[in-house]
């Protein structure tokens, strides 16, 4: 397979994660994230039965897992808790940006070229008018007290993300199955949260298939293809293909909901395709 097939199946299961969770938007986040990563871990079970050295990895790996996948979920609901969505998912899509620009700063033997830094800006700005051109205009409720501090776990669940993807370069190479391993557990921590902090509710059955389908998806096989991902390519050139993530997001939102294609996504296309070609370009 190209280099570059293994992120955009990423990018692709990753951009149904906002379809699937606003269908299932009543049900308590930590709940939520805590089924859907378990289930994400179940195809690697088959593996660990026939293998057990399929989940045998160093704590200091498995705690850069659980850094990963639970810690960025945790602050990511924390901020659109307090803060205006829209505006706290924009500063968490700064992930891919940090990707690129961290890679020198983490990983050994990697420096960025001029084209890296004009392909990751061009790209962010990109990834913002995709988001703030899909708002309906009800980040917040008008005179409800807005609470900007929720920005700062918005920014710590994409500094997370972006360390997490380019640190799993750095500790022992690890089989993609230990992903699930990482998987069950921080969907164990999230159902401990959900189980403190969030009001118990029942489950119908269409809301048990979508969180199947959930965790089997965006929450679940993402993740191993993300991990291959890293293992094959260049981390510069993953971090700017990221920046499709929000684009392809908002495109099926518009699609699943029936509203228009408007300017703003649009140029958001134009910007985000172009970045990701001057970055794949950029050796």
């Amino acid at each position: 397979m190209p280099a570059t097939f293994y992120p955009l199946l990423a990018i692709a299961l990753w951009a149904t994660l906002a379809t699937f969770g606003t269908a299932l938007s009543h049900l308590p986040p930590f709940l939520l994230t805590g089924l859907a990563l378990i289930v994400g871990s179940v195809p690697s079970w088959p593996l660990v039965l026939r293998d057990r050295r399929a989940w045998r990895v160093p704590p200091r790996t498995l705690a850069l897992g659980v850094y990963g996948l639970f810690g960025f979920h945790f602050l990511l609901f924390i901020a659109l808790r307090h803060a205006p969505p829209v505006e706290a998912n924009l500063v968490n899509y700064l992930w891919p940006l940090l990707m690129v620009v961290l890679a020198p700063v983490l990983l050994p033997g990697v420096s960025l070229r001029p084209l890296h830094v004009v392909a990751a800006l061009l790209g962010f700005a990109g990834a913002a008018i995709a988001i703030l051109g899909a708002r309906n205009g009800s980040a917040a409720l008008p005179g409800a007290p807005a609470t900007y501090w929720g920005f700062l776990p918005a920014a710590g669940s994409a500094f997370i993300w972006a360390s997490y993807s380019l640190w799993t370069q750095r500790v022992t190479p690890f089989p993609t199955s230990a992903i699930g391993l990482f998987g069950l557990v921080s969907g164990a921590l999230s159902l401990a949260c959900h189980a403190l902090l969030e009001p118990s509710v029942a489950l119908s059955a269409t809301d048990g298939l979508l969180v199947a389908l959930c965790g089997l998806g965006p929450l679940g096989a993402a993740f191993f293809v993300w991990d291959m991902a890293l293992k094959r390519g260049d981390a510069r050139q993953i971090g700017i293909l990221s920046y499709l993530t929000p684009l392809a997001s908002t495109a099926l939102l518009l699609a699943v909901t029936g509203r228009a294609l408007t300017a703003s996504i649009a140029l958001a296309a134009a910007l985000i395709i172009s970045a990701a070609v001057m970055g794949t370009r950029a050796k």
